[in-house]
């Protein structure tokens, strides 16, 4: 079963999640697999991104901000420039990553720490964690 986790987003950042990744991977009991991450949003999306300097988090946000602005050309504004650029953005990060879990943790750099990524915020979010072992990688 998927872990299952709430994220109430203040605006357009890079909230960190790493944490509840490992959780649920912790949880799950599995030592050799894959943890697939998965945010059902529109306009959010996940990244792995270096975490030791807060503002290359920020040039991030700002890059993807840059690359397709809020504008009031969009073709298939329903909601706000924000929400169809939210669009946009979410189909070029994409809204989910898969990780290698071994010795019951996740494959990541040493600075690596995977992110969720508010395009149109604030809003509610959830994201969820599933987790599958490979042959032999249950406990």
């Amino acid at each position: 079963m998927a872990a299952h986790y709430r994220l109430d987003t203040l605006g357009n950042h890079a909230y960190p999640i790493q944490a509840e990744i490992d959780e649920a991977i912790a949880a799950s009991g599995v030592t050799s697999g894959i943890a697939v991450v998965s945010a059902p949003h529109t306009t959010a999306g996940l990244g792995i991104i270096s975490y030791h300097d807060p503002l290359g988090l920020e040039d991030v946000m700002d890059e993807l901000d840059r690359l397709v602005p809020a504008r009031i050309t969009f073709k298939h504004e329903h909601d706000t420039p924000q929400d169809a650029a939210g669009h946009v953005r979410s189909t070029l990060v994409g809204p989910t990553i898969s990780l290698i879990v071994e010795d019951g943790k996740a494959l990541v750099g040493h600075s690596q720490k995977v992110f969720f990524l508010e395009f149109d915020g604030p809003r509610k979010r959830e994201y969820f964690v599933q987790v599958v072992p490979t042959a032999g990688g249950a406990r």
